[in-house]
């Protein structure tokens, strides 16, 4: 820990140089630009809360890289932490007291005196704060009151999953100051879905979280829910020429919960004409069998959402099989076949209810009318607005982003880098 003062000087005399590099994966003669953005969260902290002894964290932002809706039903996905985060500068404040100032935003103010749950902070960022705390609390530490400053640069709304980057951050601010740092990634990952489903009345699952937390790009398998299995793939999209681009189709996800709600509820009344909870535990086989049973029991869309589970579940180990082959060429063909069968099958490319505003469905014509033959394509995340994930050849890149400029609006093209850490502290 350091007082902002030291710390400001330590950053900007070079000294985190090197810390910063390790943690975002670029050289450390490229770290100014994230030690910059250090320097002025350390002033805004100080503004806010005056002199202490301060730690820097932070969370990335993630990327769903392969496995369209097959994580809920507890099948494999392929994932990845980016280089867009939320930062924070934090002190212990002596109180009962968490005060958490997000720029930009109302002070969020959490008194740990009562860490029950509140229906009023349903979707408020105090919710997830409040429930960390109470989950901390819950495995036995003594949680006590501290203040943070954060800043994110995680696009809301982008499929990158800022909610998730907040909780991995709190978690990792509150398992730093009062729990010795005991609790690992794939912890914190959990105990931020729990405050998600439990305090902010999300019931999500936990490829968000898990993403952010651990860091890289991970393949996990959610057989077992409640310890999934997590594996590192090491693989540079830049080493082949290529850049991972996140479009922003300018297509808001307002008033489209009953569409996403939808697919989950589909998949599992397919599971249930075998007497299953989840697609995973379904035979592909026995499926096809008695399809025409399945089509009158769920009904006809909810037959071509499990054809999508199927075949994308499948792919993701193909996927990761490619990437430890430094096979990208066939990567590339198993993420351009997973965006088609989730636009043909999983029908989450445009919603059903709003035929007429398809942004996303003409961000994914333009990627093919640009792409075919030389990148990959796909509908990101929860799909039915948002973004688009795409692997451009990075000669094409300028190409890419004056179409989508026309197309969509100035600054839609956001070029990712996979960063190698998750949820962090930087200094302690």
């Amino acid at each position: 820990m350091a007082s902002p003062k030291e710390l400001t000087l330590l950053i900007n005399n070079g000294d985190m140089d090197a810390k910063i590099a390790s943690v975002y994966g670029c050289d450390p003669d490229r770290s100014t630009v994230y030690a910059a953005r250090y320097a002025r969260a350390v002033l805004q902290f100080e503004k806010q809360f005056g002199e202490a002894d301060v730690s820097l964290f932070s969370a990335p932002g993630r990327t769903e890289i392969a496995g369209n809706h097959t994580d809920h039903q507890h099948g494999h996905v392929l994932a990845g932490s980016v280089d867009v985060d939320i930062i924070a500068v934090a002190a212990m404040n002596g109180t009962n007291i968490i005060r958490i100032q997000s720029e930009g935003h109302p002070m969020d103010t959490i008194d740990l005196t009562d860490l029950t749950v509140r229906s009023s902070e349903y979707n408020r960022s105090g919710s997830l704060i409040r429930g960390i705390a109470a989950k901390f609390t819950e495995l036995g530490y003594t949680v006590s009151g501290f203040d943070a400053f954060t800043t994110s640069n995680v696009l809301k709304g982008s499929g990158l999953s800022s909610s998730a980057a907040f909780e991995v951050l709190v978690g990792n601010i509150i398992n730093t100051l009062y729990a010795k740092g005991e609790q690992d990634a794939i912890s914190i990952a959990k105990i931020g879905q729990y405050a998600e489903n439990v305090y902010y009345g999300k019931p999500c699952g936990l490829m968000d979280q898990m993403a952010s937390s651990v860091g890289g790009i991970i393949a996990i398998d959610f057989a077992d829910n409640e310890s999934p299995e997590v594996e590192k793939v090491n693989f540079d999209f830049q080493m082949n020429g290529f850049s991972l681009c996140i479009i922003d189709s300018g297509a808001g996800h307002g008033d489209l919960t009953d569409e996403y709600a939808a697919i989950p509820r589909e998949m599992k009344a397919v599971a249930g004409v075998f007497g299953k909870g989840f697609l995973c535990e379904v035979s592909e086989t026995d499926f096809y069998s008695r399809i025409a049973e399945v089509r009158s029991a769920a009904g006809d869309r909810a037959v071509l959402r499990a054809i999508h589970y199927f075949a994308d579940d499948k792919r993701v180990s193909e996927e990761v099989n490619a990437l430890k082959n430094k096979d990208f060429t066939r990567f590339r063909e198993l993420i351009t076949q997973s965006g088609r069968s989730s636009y043909m099958y999983l029908q989450n490319v445009f919603a059903a209810s709003k035929p007429q505003e398809q942004a996303v469905s003409i961000v994914l014509a333009l990627c093919e009318r640009l792409l075919a033959g030389k990148g990959a394509w796909r509908v990101h995340g929860g799909g039915f607005a948002g973004t688009v994930q795409a692997f451009v050849p990075n000669s094409m890149l300028d190409q890419m982003k004056e179409t989508m400029d026309k197309a969509v609006g100035k600054g839609a093209c956001h070029i990712m880098n996979i960063r190698p850490v998750g949820g962090t502290c930087l200094m302690k």
